[in-house]
């Protein structure tokens, strides 16, 4: 529903965003903001401008939104977990071996891998890609290494052990060399970061690890102390894997009694989320039940945005519903497409279809032709998330049928 119909609600507006599985810096997210926000309000005439942060928090801007003539505050937060994420990124190559053979064993032996498969292929295809990779990179190395060992022996007649020892020591000085090589342009081929992303969650076999759950419990502390104060909407944003923190993050706060009635509305808006990445493993007992308690809140909205053409996420797959916890009075998610291949020009998709890391951002930036998602206009417009989209139907060609093998939601 076009905003230009609705008298402004919101004047001031609390942003936390929760990135995915991400070591960067989260200045990224700012300057990212900056550049997509103005690009979008050129195309869309409105007007984004961006500014230092005006609240506490450890990294956050503050942006002055003017959209469909509503003059907006909005102060954006970026909630840091890169520290807990680099932590978890070991620079060892024998430990990134163990780890795509403990984390493969997770998902194949448990049958959560054929689960998925029935969700979408492009997710498990990325799940699947490190492991290949790393395998293939494994068998250059000791192919490379076996021919120099081969060559060296060839001279056995003549120097007997001193040849067989000279080779073994080659083959394996080359390996190493050219494992280490492959590692130095991870940044390139994202190997080794794709498999400690999915290591992460299958080392605890869906649980969070303690100091996870630490972070967001401080998380949840700074978005209830936000809820206390003097804003019309305090907007939670989950990207990636960071929409199934929010998800906990916002059930523990729910539970707790810290939503105020006549406070600020709470939405939360999650975005290219992998959740079944995590609530199909066995031990994910906290997440389901997470997932099941909020999807039925009347304290928050919650609207679900994916598309098809992003090959990182599982595109419209309710992920209530296909972990199989979906309870009776289920009322959230909405769980639409932000339609990449019609929101972006011909030449755009072109240029981005295969680019899929930076597919899997694009909810974060501008699109040519935008429909009814417009990042900018959610976070800095004058409506909430539940009124811009009340009247908006879910997408029919979603996945909203229980799929997970693993649906317990207590150990």
């Amino acid at each position: 529903m076009g905003t230009e119909q609705i008298t402004q609600e919101v004047r001031k507006r609390r942003v936390f965003y929760i990135p995915g599985y991400d070591p960067i810096h989260p200045r990224r997210y700012r300057e990212l903001y900056r550049k997509e926000g103005a690009a979008q309000a050129q195309i869309s005439g409105y007007e984004i401008c961006l500014s230092a942060k005006q609240t506490g928090g450890l990294y956050g801007w503050h942006v002055n939104g003017l959209i469909n003539g509503a003059d907006v505050q909005a102060d954006v937060e970026v909630l840091v977990w890169s520290d807990i994420v680099r932590d978890s990124m070991s620079n060892s190559i024998p430990a990134t071996y163990a780890q795509l053979l403990r984390t493969a064993w997770e998902y194949i032996a448990t049958g959560a891998l054929w689960r998925l498969m029935k969700l979408r292929k492009g997710p498990v295809i990325a799940a699947l890609y490190p492991i290949g990779m790393l395998l293939l990179q494994l068998a250059l190395a000791l192919g490379l290494g076996w021919v120099v060992y081969a060559l060296v022996t060839l001279f056995g007649p003549w120097l007997g052990l001193i040849a067989e020892v000279a080779g073994v020591a080659l083959w394996a000085g080359i390996a190493v060399t050219v494992l280490r090589w492959f590692q130095k342009r991870d940044g390139k081929l994202f190997a080794y970061y794709l498999m400690h992303d999915y290591a992460y969650s299958a080392r605890y076999r869906g649980a969070n690890p303690q100091e996870l759950e630490s972070r967001m419990a401080d998380f949840a502390e700074i978005i209830g102390e936000a809820l206390q104060e003097d804003w019309e909407e305090v907007l939670v944003v989950g990207h990636s894997s960071g929409a199934h923190l929010a998800v906990s993050i916002l059930s523990d706060l729910i539970r707790a009694g810290r939503v105020p009635d006549g406070g600020p509305a709470l939405s939360f808006l999650s975005l290219g989320q992998v959740v079944p990445m995590v609530s199909f493993l066995r031990d994910a007992h906290r997440l389901r039940a997470d997932l099941q308690y909020l999807s039925a809140r009347s304290e928050l909205s919650w609207v679900d945005v994916t598309a098809p053409g992003d090959g990182c996420a599982f595109a419209l797959c309710d992920p209530v519903s296909v972990s199989g916890v979906a309870p009776k009075d289920k009322r959230w998610p909405l769980v639409f497409s932000a339609q990449f291949t019609k929101s972006l020009s011909p030449a755009r998709w072109q240029e981005l279809r295969w680019r899929f890391f930076r597919l899997h951002f694009q909810y974060l930036c501008a699109f040519d032709a935008p429909l009814d998602y417009d990042y900018f206009q959610i976070t800095a417009g004058p409506v909430t998330l539940g009124t811009r989209y009340r009247d908006r139907p879910p997408s029919a060609s979603r996945i909203d049928h229980a799929v997970s093998k693993y649906t317990s939601t207590a150990p």
